[in-house]
């Protein structure tokens, strides 16, 4: 797929898509399916871990039953909200200057424009260790929750070194970074 002359192409499973996608290059347009990875599958970890390792995320909704034969399985619900917010959060922040950087964080899942703005996902029970030494000036912090997709802003941070950050939330959530200035 990636000797191809397509402009975006949809890896899968057998490619190392599932668990723990890697980082994308950006050189071409990854649509990360559902239907590639599981089949039918997918979850609220993935949709995340994909989205910031610079993936397009897209699922293979079973919504009208005909392959399940159960209509509008509430299963499936965390992976569509979760699709969602981050739909919603895209049209929120610089995306087009954000690039992966698993290095910059301690869980691996990290989008950034270093110095300026940094996504990171912090699953349940984790806590954020981000590389801020690019980062002049305080940098404003908001949690996202991804089970109730509610924003949480706490006090603004210092830049100019890592920063260990201890999640306000309970499950799953999203670290947003914006620098001030």
């Amino acid at each position: 797929m990636l000797a191809s002359p397509a402009d975006w192409i949809s890896p899968g499973s057998r490619d190392g898509f599932r668990d723990d996608p890697p980082a994308w290059d950006g050189k071409k347009v990854s649509l990360l399916d559902t239907d590639h990875v599981w089949g039918i599958g997918g979850n609220r970890p993935w949709v995340w871990k994909a989205f910031l390792r610079g993936h397009n995320p897209l699922f293979m909704d079973p919504y009208d039953g005909s392959v399940l034969g159960k209509r509008f399985d509430t299963k499936w619900d965390p992976i569509r909200r979760n699709l969602g917010f981050a739909r919603r959060l895209a049209n929120r922040i610089n995306l087009a200057a954000m690039t992966p950087h698993g290095e910059l964080a301690s869980t691996k899942y990290c989008l950034a424009a270093p110095g300026a703005s940094y996504l990171v996902y912090v699953p349940e029970g984790q806590k954020a260790l981000i590389d801020l030494t690019t980062a002049n000036g305080k940098l404003a912090v908001e949690w996202f929750d991804c089970t109730s997709g509610k924003i949480m802003d706490t006090q603004a941070i210092e830049g100019g070194m890592p920063r260990k950050l201890d999640s306000p939330i309970a499950g799953d959530a999203i670290l947003y970074l914006q620098s001030r200035g």
